[in-house]
Parts: C-alpha cells; sequence; structure tokens
C-alpha cells in the first residue's frame, strides 16, 4: 500500500492506497514543532479505526512545501511504516512531464503534482486554480508541461490581514454574499463583498490574462478547500476537482518503483 502525503502550509494530509483503490484520508494541522512521534501515534490510531494496519505500508511519497517538517515526516515512515519515503523534487523521481521554469528546483512541489495530475485527467492546455493558504494559478501546455504561474495571498490569509491590520475590522469568515448589494452599507456586508468579490475579479481577470498572452483557450481547474465556493459564483472555473494532489501523487508513484 501507499502512503501519500501532501504537507502545505495550513494541513498536513495523509492517504492511503491499495493499488488504485482508496482505504481513507486524514488531516493534521501543520505545526512547527510537531514531531514524527505525536504524526505516527496519531496516524496509526485513526488507520486502525478505519482497518489498517500500518505494517500494510510498503512505500510513502510526500508533497512538502514546508521544508521544516520533512524531517518529521520521514522520521513518522521510517518508524512507523518501516519505509523510506520518496519526496517529490528527488532527482531520481520520475514525473513523466517538463518543468519549463527557470529554475525547477523553486517550483513548488504540490503544483507539479496538481499540474501532473490535472493533465492526465483533463488533457491539456490548462490553468489549475489552487485555493491554498495561497491562491495559485498554475498553467499546463497541451504536452503536459508545468510552465509556471502566478501566486496571490489566500482569501483567508487575506480576511486575517485586513482583521489584524486595522483597528475597527471584524474577524470574518469567507462567504459568497449572493444576491445582496456589491455596495454593503454594514462594515460586516461591505467587508464581505469586498472580499468575495474581489477575488471572483482576482480569479476571472488573471484567467483573462493568462489565455491572453498564451493566445490559447486554457481549460480552468480548481483544488482546494474553497473552491467550490469560488466556482459557483463565476463561469470561468469549468471543473472543481478537490482530489487532485492526492490522485497526482498516486499517478508518480505509479510511474515510478523504489
Amino acid at each position: 500500500m501507499l502512503l501519500a502525503v501532501d504537507c502545505g502550509n495550513t494541513n498536513v494530509v495523509f492517504a492511503v492506497y491499495d493499488g488504485d483503490q482508496f482505504k481513507g484520508q486524514w488531516r493534521a494541522a501543520t505545526k512547527a514543532d510537531r514531531t514524527s512521534d505525536e504524526y505516527g501515534i496519531w496516524l496509526t490510531q485513526l488507520m486502525a479505526h478505519d482497518g489498517l494496519e500500518a505494517k500494510a505500508i510498503s512505500h510513502a511519497l510526500i508533497a512538502s512545501v514546508v521544508p521544516s517538517k520533512n524531517q518529521a515526516l520521514e522520521g513518522l515512515c521510517e518508524k512507523y511504516f518501516k519505509c523510506k519515503p520518496m519526496f517529490v523534487g528527488d532527482p531520481e523521481l520520475k514525473l513523466g512531464a517538463d518543468i519549463k521554469v527557470d529554475n525547477p528546483a523553486e517550483a513548488g512541489s504540490d503544483r507539479v503534482v496538481n499540474a501532473f495530475a490535472a493533465h492526465t485527467t483533463y488533457s491539456g492546455p490548462l490553468i489549475i486554480i489552487d485555493f491554498g493558504t495561497a491562491t495559485t494559478f498554475d498553467v499546463v501546455d497541451k504536452t503536459g508541461a508545468y510552465c509556471g504561474g502566478c501566486i496571490a495571498p489566500g482569501i483567508n490569509l487575506s480576511m486575517e490581514a485586513l482583521h489584524m491590520a486595522t483597528a475597527q475590522l471584524p474577524r470574518l469568515p469567507v462567504k459568497n454574499p449572493g444576491n445582496a448589494p456589491v455596495i454593503g452599507t454594514t462594515t460586516v456586508a461591505a467587508m464581505t463583498s469586498g472580499v468575495f468579490w474581489g477575488y471572483i475579479g482576482l480569479i476571472e481577470g488573471l484567467v483573462a490574462r493568462i489565455r491572453a498572452e498564451r493566445g490559447e483557450l486554457l481549460k480552468v481547474i480548481a483544488t482546494g478547500g474553497l473552491a467550490p465556493l469560488f466556482a459557483e459564483a463565476t463561469s470561468v472555473i469549468e471543473h472543481t476537482d478537490q482530489g487532485l494532489t492526492m490522485r497526482g501523487l498516486l499517478q508518480i508513484h505509479k510511474r515510478n518503483s523504489w
């Protein structure tokens, strides 16, 4: 069985696959001081609850954008699952696609994995929007090559910054204001409208600029926790795919043997 790990700035997601069969998924907050033992006890107990034994894991593949967590995740795999993990970005790992950026080592592993999975599922050319701690827009050409993209602050990060940097603006959840007027007549309504419709403008504006720059009509795929919220408010997003990163890790694993 494969243990696939997606370590992001906010959460670490663990999933287990038996061949192509999805067996379970669990999520933990990304904390700087969490040790391999803390991950190990927590994860093995959750797996056991779902009828999965730690000894059944034979391989582990990790996509991490938090280098400070790599040692703990590697220790988790070696101590609790008796296997040495591979990391997306390891030179010996075959991705099956080119990375056409100035410095391929700078490309976020989650972005590369998403590009690979999206091309495999939807073909290309594509724009992949990932609504995470940052909101990323990544371009995949018709051959499946990763061509770079744009990085903007994530919407939750923006909402928190707005609250923290001002004296009178409250901390609010992100939500679709629906049919409410764009011009808010209360502070809460104004913030809700400004942040949500501002992000819709960001999405639509960047997609239009990328398409114009590329000179082609790229399909738009959205992933990440808030993808459905924005997809329902703009026709620019053609597909939402919450399982993109994990499916990409599974597909990359299948291309490699170690």
